[in-house]
């Protein structure tokens, strides 16, 4: 055998080893992205970092949905989920099982696309009955217009209040829960005198065909409607009988 064949590889050699995780997650290749989503050794410092990319593809964040490894932490979980590309069957099966408060991150980023918030604030709704007072009154003041026109039925007048002056409450909300047949005397009374809401005209009108509308309120809210519509207002209006004919009488 020649000294050739005998000779070790120099220590110069090229030897083929995988580029760690920490340059991957800034790789523009798909099958490196790949690599380190799938790396067991990912640090979550690294998964939150490649979550930041906003162009990642479906199928990366899909294999990031698979390391057991960080996935288990919280933060990354919070952050595939937010993350505008996660494939739908990845991120609402996780966001089932978050706390109520990253529920609501999720809802109010802004990088969820449409569907995804609504899906997580029919989440948020169905856990209303359950949660605490204490997180219900957090809700009522940060969450979406969508939970917070749900709360504003809550059966703690405090919500409620609380609710009303949710920034993101519209007035499409405020209008659906004053209809709602489990609207409740309270809940009328506060919006007729909310110094924001009673001066809406649809609001006035859809309290108009509440039943516990006080008299001058009614009075109030009906000057200056047409006959023709206070007609119609008044035609499917749980008002009691005698404030209905006092508001003909008031406005022919």
């Amino acid at each position: 055998m020649s000294e050739k064949d005998n000779a070790e590889p120099s220590s110069g050699a090229a030897i083929s080893t995988p580029p760690p995780a920490e340059s991957q997650i800034h790789s523009i290749s798909r099958d490196e992205l790949l690599r380190a989503a799938a790396d067991p050794a990912l640090t979550e410092d690294l998964a939150l970092a490649l979550l930041k990319r906003a162009d990642l593809p479906p199928e990366v964040l899909e294999q990031l949905s698979k390391n057991g490894n960080v996935l288990k932490l919280r933060k990354v979980k919070v952050a595939l989920v937010c993350h505008p590309h996660a494939p739908r069957h990845v991120s609402a099966p996780l966001a089932r099982r978050f706390y109520t408060f990253d529920l609501l991150k999720v809802a109010l980023s802004p990088s969820v696309p449409a569907d995804v918030k609504v899906a997580v604030d029919e989440m948020l709704i169905a856990r209303l009955k359950t949660i605490t007072l204490g997180e219900r009154l957090s809700l009522a003041r940060r969450a979406s217009g969508r939970v917070a026109g749900a709360l504003l039925l809550d059966s703690e007048a405090r919500v409620m209040q609380t609710t009303l002056e949710n920034p993101r409450l519209t007035e499409a909300f405020v209008i659906r829960a004053v209809l709602r047949p489990q609207a409740c005397a309270v809940f009328i009374q506060a919006v007729a005198q909310h110094s924001k809401w009673s001066y809406r005209c649809e609001i006035r009108s859809a309290l108009l065909r509440t039943e516990y509308l006080s008299l001058a309120r009614a009075l109030e809210f009906s000057r200056g409607l047409p006959p023709p519509l206070l007609q119609e207002l008044l035609h499917s209006s749980r008002l009691p009988a005698k404030i209905k004919e006092q508001l003909v009488r008031e406005n022919q």
